[in-house]
């Protein structure tokens, strides 16, 4: 056996070790891509864009965060709906054969998630042009940054936000169908090639449309694999099956949607507030290293969480097959491995950034570690980003059985985060609502493990 061989078949089984299957290569590559163009990115934000337009960039992106108030966490409810209807049913030649009413109901919900998301991206692209300009106009000048140039890309940010949204319910929905190695392969691609017309874009003097421009790069991308994989004829045959037993919207999905949509509103004031407080308060260049440093941190758990997602189908296929040892014994690996690569990046991350201190490195006479929060704030975002993974574990897991036992958590938490954030932020700064956030996940994660055991309990018997 020659050593390639050699090294060859050790590298498979270390990677079978570690859960690595084709869905998870491609969407873990995606993120270590995304890991490698952040790097990338970094050095491009700090070149051609000032601190303050490095703090509406990253603003930019809370903002658009509004539109979780509106979706109400509907397209991950759609995998789970998808995969449950789809367990009944063989694909063959781009069409689903099987029990008629799973059919029946499957096609339901994908004419219902088109009606529903075209009128949601209009309704959103509205909301978030009206609240992006009431929220840069009225602190732009108290942010030292009334000379940024930020109307237009704002305007070309939310058409591309509004189409992506349209977008977004057919991933899930082909998630749930089982391509999750394809949906992966559409993150990966994207990972690869609008990073790169970022930079080209930021290095031609495009500032702040590149982020508008670059969403819109994203749709077409993802329309034209689907096109190319037949993806897109797999839909279009579900469409035209007739509908004779359908999913009942206020029956079935409502009285779990409500919960998980408190869930995702709770999210919002958990992640995404930090920005815009930063930005009223401390000023642009504040809020952008907040932004920096968040980017890399969810960058991280986005990648991590990749064993977990994945699974998503493979779980709600094991549920509605009553296997739970099975489904036991693959999340609780699973658990060890998304944590375990989290922590790895976590200590990776910092070391990066102490390097950058120590060595005092500089790019375009631009000192890098600057864009970044201070030691003692990212110590403590880390700390709660890692608790974090364990909570969404375990939330992902039980809402595979398609209810939201986290509902009472998420709001406690999102109340707890909003009122640090905003109460600590208008007075003590920085320090204190990045402390503050760290001690509520310190404070909250034995709760949400306590929910996950009686409920996995109570639930399986």
């Amino acid at each position: 056996m020659s050593f390639l061989s050699f090294f060859k078949i050790k590298a498979k089984s270390l990677l079978v070790k570690a859960g690595v299957d084709k869905a998870i290569a491609f969407s873990s590559g995606a993120r270590v891509v995304q890991g490698f163009t952040g790097i990338g990115s970094i050095f491009f934000i700090a070149t051609f864009l000032t601190g303050v337009e490095q703090g509406f960039y990253f603003t930019f992106g809370s903002i658009l965060s509004l539109q979780v108030f509106f979706e109400l966490g509907l397209t991950g409810i759609m995998t789970q709906f998808v995969a449950h209807e789809v367990s009944s049913l063989n694909l063959d030649n781009y069409d689903y054969m099987g029990d008629a009413v799973h059919h029946s109901r499957l096609a339901s919900l994908l004419l219902f998630c088109k009606r529903w998301y075209a009128i949601l991206s209009i309704v959103i692209f509205v909301v978030l042009l009206f609240f992006g300009f009431v929220f840069f106009s009225s602190f732009s000048n108290s942010s030292n940054s009334s000379d940024v140039s930020w109307q237009l890309p704002w305007i070309l940010i939310c058409i591309g936000t509004a189409l992506k949204l349209f977008q977004s319910p057919f991933t899930s929905i082909l998630n749930g169908l089982g391509f999750v190695k394809e949906m992966s392969e559409i993150t990966f691609l994207q990972q690869c090639i609008i990073p790169l017309f970022t930079w080209v874009g930021l290095a031609v003097g495009l500032k702040l449309y590149v982020v508008g421009i670059s969403y819109f790069l994203s749709v077409m991308l993802w329309f034209v694999y689907c096109k190319n994989n037949h993806l897109t004829d797999i839909l279009f045959n579900l469409f035209k099956y007739p509908v004779s037993s359908k999913v009942e919207y206020f029956k079935e999905i409502f009285p779990y949607q409500w919960r998980i949509a408190l869930s995702w509103i709770s999210g919002y004031f958990i992640f995404q507030l930090f920005n815009p407080v930063l930005f009223a308060t401390e000023g642009a260049v504040v809020a952008g290293q907040m932004g920096m440093t968040l980017t890399i941190l969810t960058s991280i758990q986005t990648f991590s969480m990749s064993w977990v997602n994945t699974k998503i189908p493979k779980f709600s296929s094991l549920i509605a097959q009553v296997n739970y040892t099975q489904l036991d014994s693959m999340f609780s690996k699973t658990l060890k491995q998304t944590t375990s690569v989290c922590l790895l990046l976590l200590s990776m991350m910092m070391l990066m950034i102490y390097l950058f201190d120590i060595t005092d490195f500089t790019f375009n006479g631009k000192v890098i570690a600057d864009r970044f929060l201070p030691y003692i704030p990212m110590l403590c975002m880390m700390i709660a980003i890692y608790l974090h993974q364990y909570v969404n574990a375990w939330a992902t897991y039980l809402r595979c059985h398609k209810k939201e036992p986290f509902l009472v958590f998420s709001i406690c938490c999102g109340i707890a985060c909003c009122i640090s954030t905003l109460g600590l932020g208008s007075h003590y700064g920085l320090y204190c609502i990045t402390i503050g956030y760290c001690i509520i996940y310190i404070l909250f994660t034995p709760w949400a493990y306590y929910i996950y055991k009686t409920k996995k309990s109570e639930w399986h018997g």
